[in-house]
């Protein structure tokens, strides 16, 4: 049984365990959670129960970063490929139609010359009659007018197989666009960031430049979803996303890490003049008077908490996170809505 076969009283039954496994960990009431339960509890992907059950062995419960992870994991990457596989046929079936009808214009081609040549053959002949050099005019003047229709049309066929070959590409684009940003927020999804963290990290030691990191999340952002609701809270999360974005520099990537928490991967930038921005980043974000735009009741203000760390000579893409990540639970211990920045003991090898 799958989704689309959910029906009778057993499809009610599997729909009710879903709603009760969501429920039960506390999860938000997400198609994707749902879809991603469905798969859980009746083992339609391989590795996918495995791993849920391994991750609440370890901790004990499933919250919200992780079925965000294991969704992007399971689902997004495959049907990514199955687009790309469906968009690369159509392409292949365009080209293959624009190569036809190039040979069949060849062949065209080919019978229009002889026509020339059988044409020119004849007239050199001086003992024409002017009725028989009228003949080889008019079917002269027939081969080109046909010729001139049959080049019309492959003109258009080969535009049309251009416009086509067009919308596909920006079909492409779109899709990986898609796979490589967050729903909810449309920034840049966690794919995305391990990506540029690889990239960005090769290309300051290359180069010899700075490559700060910093991570952050929503204060209290619990306790803030239990009293409105998911649903304000992803208004909340969408008005932080859209913040850190304005204010972060032009070839800074700023990314939803996972739930309420954030990334921003900042090329150029020393971990002291991180403090900097991320500390306009907070202010921006704390003074904000926020309401819910349902009922436009105050929800009053939100605050973040930030951590950053530079990349060092002996860093990796996982042990940057890590000194990240110590300093947002630095800011945290220390009173959170603030920024703490690991700064740099030792000068940068240039």
């Amino acid at each position: 049984m799958k989704i689309g076969e959910l029906t009778g009283d057993k499809g009610r039954t599997t729909g009710h365990q879903a709603v009760d496994g969501v429920i039960d960990h506390e999860l938000s009431a997400s198609p994707q959670n749902y879809e991603l339960w469905l798969h859980y509890q009746n083992d339609w992907t391989p590795g996918l129960r495995n791993e849920i059950e391994s991750y609440i062995s370890e901790t004990g419960h499933l919250d919200e970063q992780q079925t965000e992870l294991l969704y992007d994991k399971y689902f997004n990457s495959s049907r990514f490929s199955a687009h790309v596989a469906q968009t690369g046929a159509k392409l292949a079936s365009e080209l293959t139609a624009a190569l036809q009808a190039l040979n069949q214009a060849g062949h065209r081609t080919e019978e229009f010359s002889g026509h020339l040549d059988d044409a020119a053959e004849k007239l050199e002949q001086s003992s024409l009659s002017p009725d028989k050099i009228l003949e080889i005019v008019s079917k002269l003047s027939s081969a080109t007018q046909q010729m001139s229709e049959q080049n019309a049309e492959l003109t258009k066929k080969l535009e049309e197989s251009s416009s086509e070959i067009s919308d596909l590409r920006e079909h492409l684009q779109t899709i990986r666009t898609e796979a490589l940003t967050d729903a909810l927020t449309g920034v840049a999804n966690r794919k995305q960031f391990d990506n540029m963290l690889r990239f960005r990290t090769h290309e300051a030691r290359n180069l010899g430049y700075p490559l700060t990191l910093a991570i952050c999340d929503i204060d209290h952002f619990k306790s803030f979803n239990d009293t409105w609701g998911h649903q304000t809270g992803d208004q909340v999360i969408r008005f932080v996303a859209a913040t850190l974005e304005r204010l972060a520099l032009k070839d800074h990537l700023v990314a939803r890490y996972g739930g309420e928490e954030f990334a921003i991967i900042m090329p150029r930038v020393t971990a002291e003049e991180a403090c900097g921005i991320l500390e306009r980043m907070r202010k921006a974000i704390e003074v904000k008077k926020l309401k819910r735009k349902s009922t436009g009741d105050s929800l009053g203000n939100v605050t973040m908490s930030f951590g950053a760390a530079e990349l060092n000579d002996e860093d990796s893409c996982s042990t940057l996170i890590r000194r990240s990540d110590e300093q947002l639970y630095a800011a945290k211990r220390a009173g959170r809505n603030q920024v703490s920045v690991e700064l740099q003991k030792e000068t940068r090898a240039a």
